[in-house]
């Protein structure tokens, strides 16, 4: 390709007939453009528009204006070839100067100006240069001279929609609008040109709701969904709102709000050529501005059904990609329902509101939920934990945890059992229970029993947050009276679940686990002493870090005895004291230091006990993106354990995030009053720390590491990876021992298993085997090969104190029992390694 081709001989013939028999003033001025279309060679360079200007003059005509405007789309239609030293100018600012005109541009020029921006679209030209002309003039048209150019915009739409870089745009959500206004008698058609296809919830929204959402009587206001773009509605926005909406789009924003907890993110794969890359959305800006639409709408409906599903939504958006993490799949859609439930106020938002507090993570939105619980507590006068204390919602659950309704001749009973699990049932008119809904409740009683179910979901996302209250209560070390206790804690339906299974003590005093004694409550020590405190009596959670090594394994060993399994770690709990090196150290505990983790892992684990601010990766090392540090408030201190990126290490997550971090020392600084020249001071002697503080911090380190070092992984080496697998026990391990030395005598292979310092020893009847309490990795003997086997809990029916299935105890013992059992093992991997 030379620079001295003009336009005419590089298009093609079907564009050449769009031009038609092109007249003598016409073809001039496309020669003497294509004069001035050449690199420029002079620096600074003038603008190709300078350029055309200071040659053709400022004044042209109307009829050499479009005359412009069609050599310039035209010149974008035609692909440049860099490579091939074509550096000619961009006539994209000409086409621009073009559309700003307003000229008489006839259908046909019209028509060849939408057929001209089809290719360069197809191929990411210029972005949307090639659409300023055409959109421009076309806006200008009365709805009957637009039709005839439907056809090739719903083709060009069709390109944008299915290219990323398009699909996102300002000007793609303008036409899709404006071909939504050209589809009145096909509402589905509607609802998909508003609503896009950016995401798995916009089609479904489009497949399942579009004949309802793009009905005439619907559209208006779904169209004013799509305005809400701002961060929160102004009153004339709610006011339009109002006077748009329905009886039937309330069903239908239910109905579409409730969909959203189930979705899921996506992930899309994209080719450009040779190049290919993957993209994974959760909702599409556009879906999440029309669900911001809906959401703000729901502060003018007045229905039981709003706060509950608003507090839905916001938990489903506020959790990172997956459901977990530190991350938030739509902050802007969990924002729009904070505001909405900050503006309703009144004691029914506290229960939402806990539970996005217990699982969600992002700093920003947690900052903003602790505010409304504030508010609300303000207004209470009480503290924002003892309002949650008095807001744990029951669920209509009477106080054996029982809820049940007639309905017709049978009974749909919801009930709490013994170890806390949600069930739903169903009794006949005989009073037996049945499998599932009978066909007369389905039938006939479909709301009560959408009702029970809806309650079932609640409840089981209420357990978690619960238990998550509880826990942290235990380590701010918080305090009651005992006829709150009994209130809050023994007699509530749900929060009960977690606290008749945990040891209160009176404060300074006696502890026990809860019994019945009447219509009250009463203590029970290890050795069956009754303990009956008055209601005003202070308590708190017992914790082993007051208690002497006795008590601690005497309340271990009761547990035990009676079969009772904690909600989390109470009696077991580890207990992390300073240790000589950290009170020579001064201010800094290495105690943690130096292990190598994975990224991701680590910081969802330490986010979801409270941590934050940490944000490691590679974008900016100059600006100090390779280090950060961790941090948690406690007690009126705050914790700081300092992350930095290794630096051989370049791997990321694909977006820059690191893969892998490098653990540093921990500080700790006092944020109380009596902290006001922190900064001045620095960290804090390790040696002032509170004992409580110091060993709940430790813990989560020691449980991030357990979690997340790359020594867990089963195909490593090295020196790092060979000492955490087999060495040293941390306290989490140590604890996992005290349990197994209990729990070992009542098991059916106890005969064949010993404990030693570090191990777990399996006798098989081919090879003697030692299980690591610490990593769960085994050595063989006699010569300590390594036997690598995938984790996975056994099906034997072990009773554990304290971990659920699937943690690194049941690990252990279910492959102790594998093990023990050697000649029966069949899997290939296993027994190849134990036959060498």
């Amino acid at each position: 390709m030379t620079s001295d081709m003009g336009l005419l001989t590089e298009l093609s013939a079907e564009q050449l007939g769009w031009l038609g028999d092109l007249d003598r003033t016409r073809a001039d001025m496309f020669a003497r453009l294509d004069e001035l279309y050449v690199p420029e060679q002079r620096w600074p360079a003038p603008t190709f528009t300078e350029k055309v200007t200071a040659a053709l003059g400022p004044d042209l005509s109307d009829a050499q204006w479009r005359t412009v405007g069609v050599w310039a789309q035209l010149r974008m239609s035609v692909p440049r070839d860099r490579e091939h030293g074509d550096y000619r100018p961009d006539p994209a600012l000409l086409a621009l100067r073009a559309a700003e005109r307003r000229l008489a541009w006839t259908g046909d020029e019209i028509e060849l100006l939408w057929r001209a921006a089809v290719e360069p679209i197809l191929h990411g030209y210029a972005h949307e240069a090639p659409l300023l002309i055409p959109w421009a003039v076309t806006r200008k048209l009365t709805h009957e001279e637009q039709r005839r150019h439907l056809p090739t915009m719903r083709r060009i739409q069709e390109i944008m929609t299915a290219h990323p870089w398009h699909s996102s745009s300002r000007l793609k959500r303008d036409m899709d609008v404006f071909l939504a206004g050209h589809a009145e008698n096909d509402p589905v058609t509607v609802t998909t040109c508003l609503a896009g296809r950016g995401d798995g919830f916009a089609v479904l929204m489009a497949t399942e709701y579009g004949s309802r959402l793009g009905d005439p009587r619907t559209s208006p206001l779904m169209r004013h969904w799509m305005t809400a773009t701002s961060a929160r509605p102004n009153p004339a926005w709610l006011g339009q709102a109002a006077d748009l909406l329905t009886p039937d789009a309330v069903v239908l924003i239910r109905e579409i709000l409730d969909r959203v907890p189930a979705h899921r993110e996506s992930t899309v794969r994209h080719q450009n050529g040779d190049h290919t890359w993957t993209t994974t959305t959760y909702l599409h800006g556009r879906t999440a501005t029309l669900l911001r639409g809906m959401v703000w709408t729901c502060e003018l409906i007045d229905e039981p059904w709003t706060v509950p599903l608003l507090g839905e939504v916001a938990l489903a958006a506020g959790t990172g990609i997956g459901g977990s993490g530190p991350n938030s799949r739509c902050e802007m859609l969990v924002n729009a329902a904070l505001l909405v439930l900050g503006r309703h106020g009144g004691l029914e938002v506290v229960a939402p509101l806990a539970r996005i507090q217990a699982k969600v993570r992002k700093k920003s939105i947690l900052t903003k939920v602790a505010q409304l619980l504030d508010t609300v507590a303000a207004h209470a006068g009480l503290s924002r934990e003892q309002l949650l204390d008095r807001t744990a919602p029951t669920f209509g659950l009477g106080p054996d945890g029982v809820r049940e309704e007639m309905a017709g001749e049978h009974v749909i009973r919801l009930a709490l059992d013994e170890a806390g699990t949600p069930l739903l049932t169903f009794l006949n008119p005989a009073g037996k229970p049945v499998k599932s809904a009978p066909k007369a409740v389905r039938e006939s009683h479909g709301g009560l029993l959408s009702e029970f179910r809806n309650t079932l979901k609640e409840i089981r996302g209420t357990l978690p947050a619960e238990r998550f209250r509880v826990e942290r209560a235990l380590a701010e070390d918080r305090v009651w009276r005992w006829g709150q206790v009994e209130e809050f804690f023994l007699d509530h339906p749900v929060t009960g679940v977690h606290g008749r299974r945990l040891i209160w003590q009176i404060l300074q005093g006696p502890a026990g686990t809860p019994v019945r004694a009447g219509d009250g409550w009463e203590l029970t020590d290890p050795l069956g002493r009754r303990i009956q405190p008055r209601a005003d009596t202070p308590m708190q959670l017992w914790h082993p870090i007051r208690e002497t090594v006795e008590e601690v394994r005497a309340w271990r060993d009761h547990l035990l005895e009676i079969g009772s399994r904690q909600p989390f770690k109470q009696a077991f709990r580890e207990v992390y004291l300073l240790t000589p090196a950290e009170e020579r150290s001064g201010t800094l505990s290495n105690r943690f230091a130096g292990h190598r983790l994975r990224y991701g892992q680590a910081k969802a684990l330490l986010s979801e006990r409270g941590w934050t601010g940490l944000s490691l990766g590679h974008w900016d090392a100059a600006g100090g993106s390779e280090q950060g540090e961790a941090v948690k408030d406690i007690l009126g201190w705050q914790a700081r354990w300092d992350m930095h990126l290794p630096w051989e290490s370049w791997e990321t997550d694909g977006g820059g995030t690191a893969a892998f971090c490098l653990s540093g020392p921990i500080r700790f600084h006092r944020t109380d009053e009596e902290s006001s020249q922190e900064e001045f001071h620095g960290p804090a002697p390790l040696t002032e720390v509170p004992s409580l503080v110091l060993s709940e911090v430790m813990r989560d380190a020691d449980l991030a590491v357990g979690v997340s070092s790359v020594g867990l992984d089963p195909e490593g080496q090295g020196d790092y990876w060979h000492s955490y697998n087999f060495g040293d026990l941390t306290e989490t391990a140590e604890i996992r021992r005290d349990a197994l030395t209990r729990l070992l005598p009542r098991l059916r292979i106890a005969d064949r298993a010993e404990l030693t310092d570090r191990f777990l020893r399996v006798r098989g009847d081919l090879r003697t085997y030692r299980i690591h309490l610490g990593s769960g990795n085994i050595l063989m003997e006699p010569n300590d090969a390594y036997l690598c086997i995938v984790p996975r809990v056994g099906s034997d029916q072990v009773f554990l104190p304290f971990e659920e299935e699937g943690g690194m105890l049941s690990v252990i013992i279910s492959k102790a029992f594998l093990l023990a059992d050697d000649t029966a093992i069949t899997d290939p991997s296993i027994t190849r390694q134990i036959k060498v």
